[in-house]
């Protein structure tokens, strides 16, 4: 099973975020690789877990500064967070040690998820908004 691998179309131009998006993607890649393992259901939770936090903080504060900024399109944006964040608590509720399917599910879903959210939503964003600290 393939990692999901960094692309030159998800940079947005912007060090701190594109530093982020590399953090979620290498925290798939683990998951994956803990899965694969047959690591037991304990590490799998700290990782998935790890995973969701670090990408629920990183919305968090991109819907705060879509609020604070009045950005007209927070609504669709903060709805397509909330899609993904839906598909990563049923990967943390099926992924199993050795489950090559909740893999091969889990990396097309957040792939393609990626893909389209980097060069839709958050390039509109952050086209607007410029840089920024994170």
């Amino acid at each position: 099973m393939a990692p999901i691998l960094w692309k030159p179309e998800y940079s947005l131009g912007d060090p701190a975020i594109d530093h982020e998006h590399q953090e979620m993607i290498r925290l798939v890649n683990l998951a994956v690789a803990d899965i694969l393992e047959g690591k037991p259901d304990a590490d799998l939770d700290r990782c998935l877990g790890d995973l969701f936090q670090t990408v629920s903080a990183h919305f968090a504060l991109e819907e705060q500064q879509m609020r604070r900024a009045g950005y007209r399109d927070f609504r669709p944006h903060k709805d397509d967070h909330e899609r993904l964040l839906d598909t990563l608590r049923d990967i943390m509720d099926e992924a199993r040690p050795g489950d090559t399917e909740a893999v091969e599910r889990m990396t097309r879903a957040l792939e393609a998820w990626f893909t389209e959210h980097f060069r839709t939503h958050d390039a509109r964003l952050h086209g607007t908004l410029g840089p920024h600290p994170h």
